[in-house]
């Protein structure tokens, strides 16, 4: 547990008068992410800004430093029955509270639970002019006119370097279950809708190799009936099911094929491409393995309703994210300037023009 916030603060004041880069990196498990990360640049490495601040339990509010593990915020949440609702992925044990925010990664209860992002009560950060700011607080009355705390998120450093993150916090559901059965691609779409609008205690939905996956989490009494209720087998390793699709360890995920991850709408068929795919958020969120080129990806995204980014693999050095119209493009480069006027931060991790 330490406090660099100063020695992070003296960096980037060094940096920004001798006009030099800064690549960004706390545990770096998420280096894969994002174009390549500009090699003339200097690491500014959070990994060592560690220690929860502040824990509240009973008003269900953290604070922590944005170089602490997610692992080390996990353990001392469960001390109390609590956890981080939005199930964050972990790609090694380094994985960070600061890098999870910055990439906007949330798991399989993101439709229910809501994102990292809806999480955020509040944050410090460090600008590309070396002043240590603090935006938002501890309750969600304090979040007025522009909501700086939120922007941190999927800005992959962008706007600035985060030191310290407040977040709600949620008790442990008392009961789980899974609820697994054969299913074709087409009507996974139509039954995993049809269950996620009932009235129910869902918190996950998803289908892979043939098979569709409904998690039920609460009261037990809640699950229990339910289950009852809906078709399916019960998965005696649910849990583990859940934690390989959180942290994409499942095999779906397995090689170096290049990944795609087309954010949709729900209801949308699946786009028509040919190969491997696993479809999560009860069909929001759609996973592809395959050589493809970003403007078909895109194109069939926009089909369906949403946008499309290669993940991970593939060409890091070209665009990986959905290109912005220029209307948006034109608003981040304003708040760049406005965060980092002499673009020191992470130059062209999200961009190749920011």
């Amino acid at each position: 547990m330490a406090d660099i916030s100063q020695q992070l603060q003296e960096q980037v004041l060094l940096a920004r008068d001798a006009g030099h880069k800064l690549n960004i990196v706390g545990g770096g498990t998420k280096s894969f992410m994002g174009r390549t990360a500009d090699a003339d640049a200097g690491t500014l490495n959070t990994g060592e800004h560690t220690g929860v601040v502040e824990y509240h339990p009973v008003e269900l509010v953290l604070t922590v430093r944005a170089g602490t593990s997610l692992a080390e915020i996990e353990a001392t949440l469960a001390e109390h029955g609590q956890c981080l609702h939005f199930e964050p992925p972990r790609f090694g044990e380094g994985s960070t509270i600061g890098g999870t925010l910055a990439c906007n990664l949330s798991g399989p209860a993101r439709p229910w639970s809501g994102s990292v992002r809806d999480q955020v009560l509040g944050v410090r950060l460090l600008n590309g002019k070396g002043e240590h700011l603090r935006f938002g607080g501890q309750v969600m009355k304090n979040v007025a006119g522009y909501d700086v705390s939120r922007l941190q998120a999927g800005a992959m450093g962008t706007l600035g370097v985060i030191t310290e993150i407040s977040l709600k916090v949620m008790p442990k559901p008392a009961a789980s279950m899974t609820l697994v059965q054969e299913m074709d691609q087409v009507d996974c779409i139509r039954y995993m809708n049809s269950r996620a609008v009932e009235p129910k205690p869902i918190t996950a939905a998803c289908w892979v190799d043939g098979k569709v996956y409904l998690r039920l989490s609460g009261a037990r009494s809640a699950v229990e009936a339910t289950a009852a209720k809906w078709s399916g087998e019960v998965l005696e390793q649910g849990d583990e099911f859940w934690r390989q699709i959180q942290h994409l360890q499942h095999d779906f995920f397995a090689g170096d094929a290049p990944l795609w991850r087309l954010s949709v709408s729900s209801v949308a068929a699946n786009p028509d491409l040919k190969g491997p795919w696993l479809i999560d958020w009860a069909g929001s969120q759609r996973w592809y393995r395959g050589e493809q080129e970003l403007g078909r990806m895109e194109a069939l995204a926009k089909a369906a309703g949403g946008q499309a980014s290669l993940f991970r693999g593939g060409d890091r050095n070209g665009e990986v994210m959905n290109h912005q119209p220029e209307a948006l493009k034109g608003i981040q480069r304003r708040l760049k300037n406005a965060f980092d006027p002499d673009n020191i931060f992470n130059p062209g991790r999200l961009y190749s023009w920011l």
